[in-house]
């Protein structure tokens, strides 16, 4: 047996944002027990699910497991909560099922409850196996990001070397990982001065 498949008194749905998240927690059969904004930040999460578990186990929900989602996926597993999420796709589909055509946070969040709360089908669980892969995607593609950077960086000055001077572009472009072509260049930023010669 899942853990989706158990009973929760009460439901969380979390859009979740880079500062703040917008959440609705409702109960099993459908009274709103809390519907406004909580700091992404770890007290004010602790303190939000320690609120709504007065009542018994959570089953909290959210759009993004990953990224700006991890947090609280990380608190509320801590927290001893289960967690879902609403794939994308899915998350279109639920919302589209609500009154109203103005997307906004407290709607997004509400459907993610709702959909919790009566399409469990619908969601999915985030284990902790899955939590961890989401953290080292986050940092792999900061890893990524990184690198794309000196890549740039890198063909930027080649770029000014060869402008400027295309016989040392060559001799010194295939060496700018080297730290010590780095610094040269930046204490020597014409060739004149790299050989002593008067600017």
């Amino acid at each position: 047996m899942s853990l989706l498949d158990q009973s929760f008194p009460v439901i969380v749905g979390l859009d979740v944002g880079k500062t703040s998240h917008f959440g609705v927690a409702r109960r099993a059969d459908g009274t709103r027990l809390h519907d406004g904004w909580i700091a992404n930040e770890e007290a004010a999460l602790r303190a939000f699910f320690a609120t709504v578990a007065a009542d018994g186990p959570v089953l909290v929900c959210v759009d993004q497991p990953a990224s700006i989602g991890a947090l609280t996926v990380a608190v509320a597993q801590a927290c001893g909560h289960v967690v879902c999420y609403l794939p994308g796709r899915r998350m279109h589909a639920v919302a589209e099922t609500f009154p109203g055509r103005a997307k906004s946070d407290r709607r997004d969040a509400d459907a993610i409850c709702q959909a919790a709360r009566t399409m469990r089908h619908s969601v999915r669980l985030v284990n902790e196996a899955e939590t961890i892969a989401a953290q080292l995607r986050v940092v792999v593609g900061h890893d990524d990001d990184l690198a794309r950077t000196m890549t740039a960086e890198r063909n930027r000055i080649r770029g000014l070397l060869t402008t400027f001077h295309p016989p040392l572009e060559r001799v010194l472009g295939p060496r700018l990982l080297n730290t010590g072509i780095l610094e040269l260049l930046e204490r020597y930023p014409r060739p004149c001065r790299a050989w002593g010669l008067r600017a």
